[in-house]
C-alpha cells in the first residue's frame, strides 16, 4: 500500500457513521475497526483519509444491511494538512465500499474523492466524478 503525502489529522473513531458515496446499494454504515491501524491494548482505533476500514450497512437495501464490509475513507469533515501549505476539508465523511483488494463494489462514485485516495486507490478517483 502506497504512502499518503499529506499529514493526516485522524478523525473518525470507531463507532462513526458514514454516508456510503457509491451505488453498491448500502446509504449509511458505521466503523467498526480500522485495518492495519496499530494502537495501544485497549486503545481507540482512528480513521482518517484513504484508510482502509471495516464497516457495517445500516441503511440502505435489504439484501446489504447488517453485513459486514470493506470500504475506504473518501471525504472526511476534520481538516487535514497537505505538503503544500494547503489545509483541505470536506462537507460529509463518506466511504466507498470496496473488496479486500480495494477494487471498488459499485460502478459509479457520488461527489468528489480526495487526492491522496486517487494516489493509493487508483480505481477508486477513476470512477469519481472530481478529485479534490
Amino acid at each position: 500500500m502506497k504512502q499518503v503525502s499529506a499529514n493526516i489529522s485522524r478523525g473518525l473513531p470507531v463507532g462513526t457513521r458514514c454516508v456510503c458515496s457509491d451505488n453498491s446499494g448500502a446509504k449509511e454504515v458505521e466503523i467498526i475497526s480500522v485495518i492495519n491501524f496499530k494502537t495501544r491494548r485497549k486503545g481507540l482505533q482512528i480513521a482518517g483519509i484513504a484508510s482502509l476500514v471495516n464497516v457495517v450497512v445500516k441503511k440502505g437495501k435489504p439484501a446489504m444491511k447488517k453485513k459486514m464490509e470493506r470500504a475506504v475513507v473518501v471525504r472526511v469533515k476534520k481538516e487535514y494538512k497537505r505538503k503544500n501549505g494547503w489545509r483541505v476539508c470536506f462537507e460529509d465523511n463518506a466511504v466507498v465500499l470496496t473488496d479486500p483488494k480495494g477494487f471498488p463494489k459499485g460502478s459509479e462514485i457520488k461527489g468528489c474523492v480526495a487526492k491522496e485516495v486517487g494516489e493509493r486507490y487508483p480505481k477508486i478517483a477513476g470512477l469519481s466524478s472530481a478529485v479534490i
